[in-house]
């Protein structure tokens, strides 16, 4: 079923790669990981593969950098740190693609991108002429400010989060620019179908909906990244309402990029709907 529907729809995708994937359990860079999935986006792009890729990282290279072993709990202090690590996290990737012949582009990113017709369609040309210049964007929010509203005066109007980590905001940039697919990489197989620490646990090879029974599977939030499974399951959610197939997978698999392009079956796939359907999750 997937390998049939790679072959006649898949021309552009999303990638995600967490925190847990771009860094070590030390807290430093998995630098050979990190090349060797850069190689795989690469090679996508050399078969006519058109790939996005929405990269975390940008705060745990800040804390490594500062030396720090606990995420911050301030919110400035977390800002500060992605303000240092993300001119690493594109230093990095900007080395590594250079080496194949890549270029690529940083695209930081605010909820106002998403909210703002005028900004939004700005987004999408510019995406669309990346991505036809054969040039890979490296997408992150923009966490140097987009956390401010966190601080927003009460008398303000709250207003509702659209993305509040990588996740989301890859679910919703493949429903706005889109994508045909969505990969969400990790630090895990897949969604099990029980926590993974139970005797039997077994990751779900697919999952045609997300019900209130998925969502129930959730692990909660891991130590580094903001995201976590639940995360991950309203992200699925929201495109699968755009009609487009999510996986989740974990990328230390070797060649994980190739053999989910392949049809193999590697991960949790999120079927798509037949038709797509009124999007209720996000704006």
């Amino acid at each position: 079923m997937l390998r049939n529907y790679l072959e006649k729809n898949l021309h552009r995708i999303v990638v995600k790669l967490g925190t847990n994937v771009i860094m070590r359990h030390d807290g430093k860079v998995a630098l050979g990981l990190l090349c060797g999935l850069v190689e795989q986006v690469a090679e996508l792009r050399s078969q006519g593969i058109e790939v996005l890729v929405v990269s975390s990282g940008a705060v745990g290279l800040g804390m490594e950098r500062l030396g720090l072993l606990e995420r911050p709990t301030v919110v400035a202090q977390i800002q500060a740190c992605a303000a240092i690590g993300q001119s690493r996290l594109m230093s990095l990737y900007d080395d590594a693609f250079d080496r194949l012949g890549c270029p690529i582009a940083q695209v930081l990113l605010t909820e106002d991108d998403f909210r703002d017709p005028v900004r939004h369609g700005n987004l999408r040309a510019t995406l669309d002429a990346l991505l036809t210049m054969g040039v890979i964007p490296i997408v992150n929010e923009n966490d140097t400010v987009s956390t401010i509203e966190l601080d927003r005066a009460t008398e303000l109007r709250p207003r509702e989060r659209i993305f509040g980590d990588n996740d989301k905001l890859s679910a919703l940039l493949l429903k706005h620019i889109g994508a045909d697919m969505l990969v969400l990489l990790s630090d895990v197989d897949g969604l099990y179908d029980r926590n993974p620490t139970e005797p039997g646990a077994s990751v779900l090879a697919h999952v045609d909906m997300v019900d209130e029974g998925i969502l129930a599977l959730a692990d909660g939030v891991n130590g580094r990244g903001r995201g976590g499974m639940i995360s991950k399951l309203e992200s699925a959610r929201i495109v699968l309402h755009a009609g487009k197939q999510v996986i989740i997978a974990n990328g230390r698999t070797p060649r994980v990029l190739e053999r989910i392009v392949a049809g193999e079956q590697v991960g949790t796939l999120f079927a798509a709907a037949r038709e797509p359907v009124g999007e209720k999750v996000a704006r």
